[in-house]
This record gives C-alpha cells, sequence and structure tokens, in this order.
C-alpha cells in the first residue's frame, strides 16, 4: 500500500509540473515567434517595443545593441521561418531562457543565409511587457560536418 501512495504522489507533482510549465512554454513560444514576424515584416516599431534598452545579440560578426540590431532589419529578407525543438525554462518569475532550432528562407546583403539555426533568447519582465534582453543564433552543423569531439 505505501508504493501504490508513492506511485500516486510522484505521479501527482509529475503532472501538476507539466501542467505548469507547459503555458509558461506556450507563452514564451508565442513571444519569440511575435518577435520573428515582426523582424520578417519589418515591423520596426513593433520590434524595438520587444527590445530592452540594454538588450545585446551575439553573432559570428559580433555583438549587436538594440540600435543595430533594428538597422540590420535592412540587410536581412525573410521569404519565411519556423521555429521547433522549442524549450522554455523560467529562472526567475521575471526570467526565461528559450532555446530552439530556426529554419529560414532567407538572405542578409543579397547572399543565403544558413537554412538552419541553433538559437537562444533570453526574456525579461519589465513591468507588465517582456522583452527581449540578449539574442543568438548559429548555424546548426549537418550530421556531415558534426563531429562528437568537444574540441572541434
Amino acid at each position: 500500500m505505501k508504493k501504490l501512495t508513492s506511485y500516486i504522489i510522484i505521479t501527482f507533482f509529475a503532472v501538476t509540473t507539466l501542467a505548469l510549465a507547459s503555458p509558461d512554454n506556450d507563452a514564451a513560444m508565442t513571444r519569440e515567434k511575435s518577435a520573428w514576424q515582426a523582424y520578417k515584416d519589418r515591423k520596426t516599431d513593433e520590434f524595438k517595443k520587444m527590445l530592452a534598452t540594454n538588450y545585446q545579440g551575439l553573432y559570428a560578426d559580433g555583438v549587436v545593441d538594440a540600435t543595430k540590431e533594428v538597422a540590420d532589419m535592412a540587410k536581412m529578407s525573410i521569404k519565411s521561418f519556423s521555429l521547433s525543438d522549442f524549450k522554455a525554462t523560467s529562472t526567475d518569475a521575471d526570467t526565461m531562457v528559450v532555446t530552439y532550432k530556426v529554419t529560414l528562407d532567407a538572405t542578409v546583403d543579397g547572399q543565403a543565409s544558413p537554412g538552419a539555426m541553433n538559437a537562444a533568447s533570453v526574456w525579461q519582465k519589465h513591468g507588465s511587457d517582456w522583452q527581449v534582453v540578449f539574442h543568438s543564433n548559429v548555424a546548426a552543423e549537418t550530421s556531415a560536418t558534426a563531429t562528437s569531439s568537444p574540441t572541434k
């Protein structure tokens, strides 16, 4: 009987944890998709509102602030994007770290951008609004280019 009670309690906590985590994950994914959509549609005012004043982006060509991130919109043409393997982790009530894969059909300064990338963003709640304080994405390696060695 003790085993059965233990299983019931463990199951209850596992189900409760999953139920509580799902809305945060869904809300975070909605925010991230909205940011990508605003960028794709070149809605600079809408996109600017999503960036915190202390925003930093980290890319292969360097670190950018909010002003440069918005200015770079003019260089990029996104035809389509999709997000997958989305995971949101709440570090506290006002901070959310999200990781995911993004698949793009896009060009940067007329050159094709990597089609598949791994991405991460950190969102913080400022007042009643969530804003991005950090974002980064890197080209995803294909199985042909990936190596099992941690020291590439």
